[in-house]
């Protein structure tokens, strides 16, 4: 496969307990998290003898979204690594492990033992430092896991999910810092072609709602812009009842989005959508962000900006019902994989 890539992310909090909520208590977070290790085949040095010969590039992104308190303003904290990388788990005395359970650049690590991912991620400002465990079976999205993201069939991926994994642990490096709970969802996918050359970038949605179901949804855009027809869309439906079968997937046709309110990145410039109304089989709902700044710069490394953040899932009536990670990519430029 051309590029693979691992993503988690998810929401802590205090006394937060299984983070379903019930109906008398809704979880409250204080902080959400995101890790990504990717990997890309350049197609390049192929039977190359060199240590050095740059057969994979491989990237990892982190973050960490604070979302403060009475005596702390929120803040988003991101950190990124590049590497190259040949094939051998040694090269240029570095460790590197790509594997569907073991995942790592140097001392950035996402291991699965069992039905638990655990990850380890220190940063200068911040410490990923999780524990997410399995609570229902894992999600296969598309057909069976056959996920297309085009009109051609071969702009798909192989995509599987892990939701509503009870999430443990702390977000920095001080001993002292308080072990928080919550919720996570990690996705992994692989594939040889996902973007169609009209395509400039995508919205996507992935929330673990608190009656234990979870919902993705997800729009390829053309050029033209956010209020535009999307060029392909789709997602899932998993309810809490139906964990153990085959989720109801949604057509192209079934899925809109349409943006609300927008932010403009001071950083980039960039205009992002920050509250979404958005349609599907599902229903009719409203995404909105917990902070408009959580935008990723990826400019000293990847060269990507995207953003990626904390979200809340309102109903029909204004009512939270889930919180997930929404993302955006395409906004500052046109996303090249």
């Amino acid at each position: 496969m051309r590029t693979e890539w691992w993503y988690a992310t998810g929401w802590l909090g205090t006394g937060t307990g299984t983070g379903i909520g019930t109906a008398t208590e809704t979880p409250v977070p204080t902080a959400g998290f995101q890790l990504t290790f990717f990997r890309s085949r350049t197609g390049l040095a192929v039977g190359h003898p060199s240590r050095l010969a740059a057969r994979q590039l491989l990237f990892a992104h982190a973050a960490v979204t604070d979302l403060g308190d009475d005596k702390r303003r929120p803040v988003h904290h991101h950190a990124q690594r590049i590497a190259r990388w040949n094939g051998d788990p040694q090269a240029a005395g570095a460790r590197a492990a790509l594997h569907d359970a073991d995942v790592a650049m140097g001392d950035w690590t996402l291991r699965r033992d069992g039905d638990t991912w655990h990850a380890r991620l220190p940063a200068s400002d911040f410490a990923l430092a999780l524990t997410l465990q399995a609570t229902q079976p894992t999600l296969l999205q598309g057909d069976a896991g056959f996920s297309r993201k085009g009109p051609q069939e071969r702009q798909a991926s192989h995509y599987y999910s892990e939701v509503q994994l009870a999430a443990r642990g702390r977000l920095s490096a001080d001993a002292r810092a308080p072990v928080l709970q919550g919720r996570a969802w990690l996705d992994h996918e692989w594939s040889d072609e996902i973007l169609h050359p009209e395509a400039v970038g995508w919205d996507w949605v992935g929330f673990n709602l608190f009656d234990g179901s979870a919902l993705t949804a997800f729009r390829l855009r053309r050029r033209e812009g956010a209020s535009e027809p999307a060029l392909w869309a789709g997602g899932s439906l998993r309810t809490a009842a139906g964990s153990a079968s085959a989720p109801r997937s949604f057509a192209p046709g079934e899925v809109q989005f349409t943006p609300r309110r927008w932010w403009t990145s001071p950083a980039s410039q960039a205009r992002y959508p920050v509250e979404w109304q958005l349609d599907s089989p599902a229903g009719r709902h409203t995404v909105r962000t917990l902070l408009d700044a959580q935008e990723m710069d990826g400019r000293g490394g990847t060269g990507a900006i995207y953003w990626e953040g904390l979200s809340e899932l309102l109903d029909a009536q204004g009512r939270r019902v889930g919180l997930g990670y929404l993302e955006m990519t395409g906004y500052a430029g046109a996303l090249r994989l």
